[in-house]
């Protein structure tokens, strides 16, 4: 609790208040009358209102310290408001094709199909978690493919949406989903990235330093229109840099479910192949770079180089927003105070009560 620097001179009042207690707690001097005898009236004792005569003056003093508490102008300052004023803008674009059911991958020592491992290591990417801090300052938006490209959530700083979204994201298991638009792909980024500029919902103190795409597929560009190369080239030329990532491990089979005759999901290894190629080429044309993940461990590291190298320099204007004790409750070591002025007139008012009720005295 601090005060307001030119109002806090008014403490000295204070000093004044014994003195003002000792006149207002002193009997007033009365004209008095005179009795032959007072030996019945000292006999009967002092009735509970004398005894508590003090009340008045009491409440009065303590009316008139709250008061000059508040005119010296209590504040209590909240230091937790703060403004991020630069950031990192990265699109994250991960594949879900059929190929990434290949169980060759593991989460708490159970094997895992690629995309779980996938998932679970974004959540501690954008969230933080074991070796990962968490990118909270930083706007990220999620881009899933197959055969087709979708914006499964917007450029946000609401992360927690948008790892809930990544979560729900399934396996592209239907006929008419089967492919790897990995150039679609990157275009749909490139333009979610390109335009978050002219987007009227972002903080105007959020200053986009940079723009990232973190890519990361399993298999090999079999649809779509746009060749990943020239996708690329659309990334370089507005300043985007992609991070690719190949997942799989170095067998080339992996171990998939499918479907045997009687409906049934069965194991059995099927041959995948990842262009690693290509996704050099993508990284090498935009200044990223290429990583491979060949188990979960491996995956997290790389989420984890490229969060080093991508690190936000977040500017910080803090403020101290101050609450006035005078006219708002503030809250000291968990308890709740009432504003200061309520409290004074409240007293006031049963000073004032109590003088014309009970405590009335007769000239």
């Amino acid at each position: 609790m601090i005060f307001h620097r030119p109002s806090v001179w008014l403490l000295f009042l204070l000093v004044l208040v014994p003195l003002v207690w000792l006149r207002w707690s002193r009997p007033r001097r009365r004209v008095a009358v005179r009795f032959s005898d007072i030996t019945a009236l000292e006999s009967a004792g002092r009735s509970l209102v004398v005894r508590l005569r003090w009340v008045v003056p009491f409440v009065r003093t303590l009316a008139m310290v709250l008061l000059i508490v508040a005119l010296a102008r209590p504040q209590k300052p909240n230091e937790t408001s703060r403004v991020f004023t630069e950031g990192i803008a990265i699109q994250l674009v991960v594949d879900r094709s059929a190929s990434m059911r290949a169980v060759d991958f593991q989460l708490e020592g159970r094997p895992a199909d690629r995309l779980q491992a996938v998932k679970s290591v974004v959540r501690e990417f954008v969230l933080g978690a074991r070796s990962l801090p968490g990118r909270p300052d930083d706007l990220i938006g999620g881009i899933v493919f197959a055969q087709y490209a979708d914006s499964a959530c917007p450029l946000t700083l609401d992360h927690e949406h948008l790892v809930d979204v990544i979560d729900r994201t399934e396996i592209a298991l239907d006929r008419s989903e089967g492919g790897t638009a990995i150039g679609d792909a990157i275009a749909l980024g490139v333009e979610r990235l390109h335009s978050l500029d002219e987007r009227p919902d972002l903080r105007t103190d959020h200053v986009i330093r940079s723009k990232v795409m973190i890519l990361l597929t399993d298999g090999e560009n079999n649809a779509g229109d746009l060749a990943p190369e020239t996708a690329a080239d659309m990334a370089a030329a507005l300043g985007i840099k992609i991070y690719t990532i190949g997942a799989g491990s170095l067998n080339a089979t992996a171990m998939i479910p499918v479907m045997d005759p009687f409906g049934r999901e069965v194991p059995q290894q099927v041959r995948v192949s990842i262009d690693e190629d290509t996704l050099r080429s993508i990284a090498a044309r935009t200044g990223g770079a290429y990583f491979r993940a060949t188990d979960t461990d491996s995956l997290r590291d790389i989420y984890a180089r490229i969060d080093a190298l991508e690190k936000t320099k977040v500017e910080q204007r803090r403020y101290l927003e101050f609450t006035e004790a005078a006219l708002d409750r503030v809250t000291i070591g968990g308890v709740t105070l009432p504003a200061l002025l309520p409290v004074v007139f409240v007293l006031l008012a049963a000073e004032v009560l109590l003088v014309a009720t009970r405590f009335q005295t007769v000239p």
